[in-house]
């Protein structure tokens, strides 16, 4: 457990154009951080040469922060690799399906190979060794960011068919039946035959691979935490910040790293999150990314990047920086940590600034920091260790993101479409975040299904048969699911069922469909929405026939009018809804109320987005209630919650009492 909220920013004195560290630290100080990241890029400059080291930067750091009472978290150098180590050994950089790299960016190595292992493990040692005992030190992350970069050379490949053999016990016949490996004369009838997997056409061998290679992350972070774990002390923790699929933004699940597998080998779980900001902030990625990272461990974990200003179009509003910082903590983060103090003066990362901008001087990001800082060394104790109950659980899966990659869902003969697994997921969770349902994460491997009332299963693909049993026995046994279109449609090979659809889940759904198409003017009526509403069908539309099932709606189309849209199943002690296509999120909204209420779970009906409400309990077991206003206007909240005091005003609140919360601003309660 932690004391304190770490706050800060990750450190880099070999970046500085000049003498700054003592006025870098004047200024940490000033602005209430408490914590530094450092060492995580600088392999190249802590080995200049092959079994040469230098740790100047990192002993001026160390012995500054240490003298300041700052705490440091240092990480191991092994994401972006020295120029030596690829003059030596050129097939370090990963050959993937383009071809072999070109040094020069960050995260080009194969991660498996043998050199890169051994030099790797060779810095790190010498790193944790030189580090580890200082008291200042406070935990280690392993690497950064770190995912499988592609890599499929040819000790990857071998590596691949050796996992397959085992796999399926040495018996081709088996796995050719399972990926479907006769189709255009794909068969494999020997294993010294296996082609370079690189150029499959098989959607079932491809994401089998795709498995694989982000097995290769697990393994590889799972090497690194058992090297620092032999220099760590036992109060150290050991950490990694996890990123997510990117569009131009931290948006959903990852799709080269398992998460919830990867994170095993933790102490503690980390995470990068970075958004839009200005009049684009929701706070929704803020939300989605902390309670992935919450679910992780289910326990608190550390914010380890986030931005500051960053990009020029990201410079924050006045108030953002710390709407932002408190909408982390609420999340359960025991960390608000930026990327990064400075801003840098040249390479790539240029214009991505920091804390600080180029000119060092204060501005009003820094400001703003200061006022975070100062707040959070009076309240945080109130704040940090955060723990979270939430009756709702969103089922999240790898294997069906990689599976709608190879069958995208509004694929045409002319390509893939634009609707991705992330989409179908966002979909659901950005409807519940603005609705003030808080949620957890589940996968298929998890065991706690039984402590939520209601999970939500967005496009799930790929499925083994197992999982579908312990859905249907989930709702058998008094729980609610929703489930959305393209779920339960293929196995965990990607191979599609030869049974009627939705597979196991039409027991549950009470619900079936043998056709499926895009839909086009297509309207959505019934008893959730009426016609007059102008509900529409979206991306995709399954053709349900209800068997047991209650129709919510119909498709409003004179050749689809026979057919339900959504529906609602009592099955045993619980519920079943299943929804057959995309809609608009007021119609989302509406079947996601009528699901809650079934499953006996509250809903905030007058206080929707902007005004986003999060709650917890402190380490002194007093509920703490904040009340976030993502928007640019003054909002009133009404506390329907507690009798308590505003951490930082320290004003007493009552419940009933309105609230007035200025634009971007943020209050917080304590009971």
């Amino acid at each position: 457990m932690m004391k304190e909220i770490l706050f800060g920013a990750a450190y880099y004195d070999e970046y500085m154009p000049g003498e700054r560290l003592d006025e870098d630290i004047r200024m940490m100080k000033k602005a209430g951080m408490n914590t530094v990241r450092i060492a995580e890029s600088t392999w190249s400059t802590c080995e200049p040469q092959q079994g040469i080291f230098d740790f100047t930067h990192v002993d001026r750091v160390l012995d500054a922060m240490e003298e300041a009472g700052i705490h440091v978290i240092v990480g191991t150098p092994t994401y972006a690799i020295p120029t030596w180590l690829a003059k030596s050994y050129p097939d370090v950089l990963a050959e993937t399906k383009e071809g072999r790299g070109i040094y020069g960016a960050r995260q080009i190595m194969d991660i498996t190979h043998p050199a890169y292992r051994y030099y790797g493990e060779r810095v790190i040692r010498k790193l944790a060794e030189h580090t580890a005992g200082r008291k200042c030190v406070i935990g280690f992350q392993l690497d950064n960011e770190t995912k499988h970069y592609g890599t499929a050379g040819k000790n990857v490949q071998e590596k691949f068919v050796k996992y397959l053999r085992e796999k399926f016990h040495g018996n081709l016949d088996d796995m050719n039946k399972a990926f479907g490996l006769d189709y255009w004369s794909n068969r494999i009838n020997a294993w010294e035959d296996f082609p370079d997997v690189r150029g499959t056409i098989n959607g079932s061998l491809g994401a089998e691979f795709e498995k694989f290679q982000r097995m290769l992350v697990d393994e590889f972070l799972s090497w690194q935490a058992a090297i620092v774990r032999e220099y760590c002390r036992e109060e150290q923790f050991i950490t990694h910040n996890f990123d997510f699929e990117w569009r131009g933004y931290s948006f959903g699940v990852q799709p080269d790293v398992n998460h919830y597998h990867a994170a095993k080998c933790l102490t503690v779980a980390g995470v990068d999150i970075y958004h839009p900001t200005q009049d684009e902030l929701t706070g929704g990625e803020i939300a989605f990314g902390g309670d992935m990272a919450r679910s992780l461990k289910q326990d608190n974990y550390l914010l380890l990047e986030t931005e500051a200003q960053g990009f020029p179009g990201w410079l924050p509003y006045k108030g953002q920086l710390r709407l932002q910082a408190y909408s982390h903590i609420a999340s359960g983060a025991n960390s608000v940590m930026y990327w990064h103090w400075h801003s840098l003066h040249n390479a790539k990362e240029t214009y991505w600034k920091g804390v600080l901008s180029h000119d060092f001087q204060e501005n009003a990001t820094y400001r703003e920091a200061c006022i975070i800082g100062k707040e959070l060394k009076e309240a945080g104790s109130r704040l940090v260790n955060l723990k979270k109950k939430n009756e709702v659980a969103v089922l999240v899966s790898n294997e069906a993101l990689t599976a709608l990659k190879w069958f995208g869902i509004d694929e045409t003969a002319a390509g893939k479409g634009k609707v991705a697994y992330n989409d179908v997921v966002r979909w659901i969770y950005d409807t519940l975040y603005k609705m003030n349902v808080e949620c957890d994460f589940l996968w298929p491997e998890s065991e706690n299904f039984g402590q939520y009332k209601m999970v939500i299963v967005p496009a799930l693909y790929a499925a083994p048969e197992e999982l579908l049993v312990k859905l249907n026995e989930y709702v058998a046994e008094g729980g609610t699911l929703l489930a959305t279109f393209k779920t339960a449609f293929a196995d965990e090979n990607v191979k599609v069922a030869h049974e009627i659809q939705p597979r196991k889940l039409k027991d549950c759904m009470g619900v079936k469909y043998h056709e499926f198409t895009f839909p086009k003017n297509v309207k959505l009526a019934g008893e959730i929405g009426a016609k007059e509403d102008g509900h529409e069908a979206k991306v995709f539309m399954e053709l349900l026939i209800p068997d047991t099932a209650h129709v919510l709606a119909s498709y409003d189309h004179y050749n689809w009018g026979g057919y339900a849209a959504a529906t609602e199943n009592r099955f045993g002690k619980g519920y079943g809804y299943y929804i057959g296509c995309m809609t608009d999120e007021g119609l989302l909204t509406k079947i996601l109320e009528r699901a809650l209420k079934n499953a006996g779970i509250s809903v905030m009906e007058r206080q929707r987005f902007p005004l986003i409400i999060r709650k917890g309990i402190n380490d002194f077991g007093k509920c703490v209630y904040f009340c976030f206003n993502y928007s640019g206007r003054e909002q009133e909240a009404c506390n329907e919650f507690i009798d308590g005091a505003e951490l930082l005003s320290g004003e007493t609140v009552k419940k009933g009492d309105k609230m007035k919360i200025p634009a971007w601003g943020v209050k917080i309660i304590e009971g």
